[in-house]
């Protein structure tokens, strides 16, 4: 996949997945991934947070999460991450809360509340198990008993793949192999056994001979790179959280004083992207 966009940058994901023209490809692809955890299809779904071109990768307002509901009102949440961000599950359940507890106004009972649906895509494994798509709800420990359907966390780890092995029929695994950069020699199986993938290929062909959508996807490629190598940076050095915020806060003290950025890395100790970064 060398001439075309990588699928797994959060921008381009939104682009083939969140936008209005592409609703059909992100309910096969839901469904798909639905079909795995026993839930009924869907048959229509209403994007929350459509792609437009106000989306700027560099902007820190951007979302490139996908926000979708269902016909019935559950809320689900997509997002793609390229980089290990750590601490994913406590991410995962706070944004999953804030979700869910923002649906009801004031003087609504909770029975208002409507299920809340996260689906993380990762590019690398979190979960201790050999399988690619694990599903997490709320039941009982002895008995399996569901507590409530409310709650449920999908995690996809694209690295669990065999990039060698391709699906003889259809389901979610061709869907993972498209967005892992499956070698263009086993895109016609892979749309053979599903078929919207042609659509959602063809989008990303067109994506990748756009030069202006190359040009933002190689900003927020950037962006994102510079944003895990700072991520990485903290942990491999073993700073403690506390030390870590006190070497941040006084960057941007430094920043807010006009200190040159270069003079601000090496005292901090951070590279010059990092500390370009804590201007936003």
């Amino acid at each position: 996949m060398s001439d075309l966009l990588d699928p797994r940058n959060d921008f381009v994901f939104k682009r083939i997945f969140g936008s209005e023209e592409n609703k059909d490809v992100l309910l096969v692809f839901l469904n798909r991934t639905f079909a795995e955890s026993g839930e009924q299809p869907l048959t229509e779904i209403v994007l929350l947070n459509p792609y437009t071109d106000k989306d700027a990768p560099l902007d820190k307002q951007s979302i490139f999460d996908i926000w979708a509901k269902t016909a019935e009102g559950k809320l689900i949440n997509i997002e793609m991450q390229l980089f290990n961000k750590y601490d994913i599950e406590k991410r995962t359940l706070y944004y999953w809360s804030k979700r869910y507890s923002s649906q009801l106004q004031e003087g609504q009972t909770y029975k208002e509340l409507k299920k809340c649906v996260t689906i993380n895509i990762l590019n690398y494994s979190f979960i201790a198990n050999e399988r690619y798509h694990n599903v997490f709800h709320l039941r009982e420990d002895h008995t399996g008993l569901e507590l409530s359907d409310d709650l449920e966390v999908h995690f996809m780890e694209l690295s669990k793949l065999d990039d060698q092995s391709v699906p003889m029929e259809g389901g979610l695994i061709n869907w993972l192999l498209f967005l892992k950069g499956a070698d263009k020699s086993n895109w016609e199986v892979l749309q053979m056994n599903e078929p919207t993938l042609k659509k959602a290929m063809d989008t990303l062909e067109f994506l990748s001979q756009d030069r202006e959508a190359r040009r933002l996807y190689e900003e927020r490629q950037k962006y994102l790179h510079d944003e895990a190598s700072m991520i990485e940076w903290a942990t491999e050095k073993g700073i403690a959280k506390g030390e870590q915020k006190k070497a941040i806060e006084i960057a941007k003290n430094m920043l807010s004083l006009g200190i040159e950025v270069s003079v601000i890395a090496k005292a901090i100790g951070l590279s010059q992207s990092e500390v370009e970064l804590l201007k936003d």
